[in-house]
């Protein structure tokens, strides 16, 4: 299966939760992506401030693309989403369009 870097954000706890950012795997449909050894089923537009449900706890998430300018969230938070290793370089230098702030500056 092909994947596709994207934001992955709890919504169980209320309108912001943890987050992260990796590489999701979806169905032929895309009503379902996998992530991290979960199953996300799509809610088809029945979610508050969601999108998917894991298949196995009933939680509920927002999953979406990433964007350019970093702005992943739903709503506004100052905390930081978690980066998977192996998507750190693929999301800074294609999604972002630069280098990782941690290695601005080195060689």
């Amino acid at each position: 299966m092909k994947s596709r870097i994207m934001y992955i954000e709890a919504k169980t706890g209320g309108l912001t939760g943890p987050a992260r950012i990796g590489h999701v795997t979806s169905s032929k449909s895309g009503a379902t992506l996998y992530y991290g050894g979960k199953a996300f089923c799509s809610l088809k537009g029945d979610g508050f401030k969601s999108n998917y449900y894991d298949v196995e706890t009933g939680e509920h998430y927002w999953i979406s693309g990433p964007r350019r300018d970093g702005k992943d969230a739903l709503y506004a938070t100052h905390i930081k989403p978690a980066i998977d290793d192996d998507a750190r370089d693929e999301y800074w230098s294609k999604i972002r369009g630069h280098a990782p702030p941690e290695s601005k500056g080195r060689r």
